[in-house]
């Protein structure tokens, strides 16, 4: 059985996100899905929306997602790839080129995913901020 591992946010869940994880899936039998939690997006800078929790549920709902579990720091990764025998880790394109990602070569190939469309978390906070005064309905 080919395992495939990814991680994210996966705050504001878009059709880039549904794409990513299609995409994923597609290289193995079992997908599983590393969730950042509230703790580890608050070192990373980042406030979601939903809660860990409520992320966790919406991701275990996609027909793509086998498990999912917490991604609670940088470091865990090399453990999980081990620890689940993990052949292929699949991120985002925005990744790409970055030292980030590159020593877990050592423990399973690494894949990153082109973007599909505009389509980000980002993309559609600034878009809810720009409208928020809007009285249009």
């Amino acid at each position: 059985m080919k395992k495939v591992i990814t991680y994210g946010t996966f705050d504001l869940l878009t059709p880039g996100h549904i794409a990513l994880l299609k995409y994923a899936k597609s290289l193995g039998d079992y997908l599983i899905v590393g969730v950042s939690t509230d703790e580890f997006n608050a070192i990373k800078h980042k406030h979601s929306y939903l809660n860990y929790e409520e992320r966790k549920i919406i991701m275990e709902a996609i027909k793509y997602v086998d498990e999912v579990i917490p991604e609670e720091n940088w470091e865990q990764k090399v453990h999980d790839i081990e620890t689940n025998n993990i052949d292929t880790l699949v991120m985002g394109s925005d990744w790409e080129g970055s030292d980030k990602f590159k020593y877990l070569e050592d423990y399973c190939k690494v894949v990153f995913f082109q973007r599909v469309s505009d389509f980000s978390s980002t993309n559609f906070r600034n878009f809810i901020a720009s409208h928020k005064d809007d009285d249009s309905k």
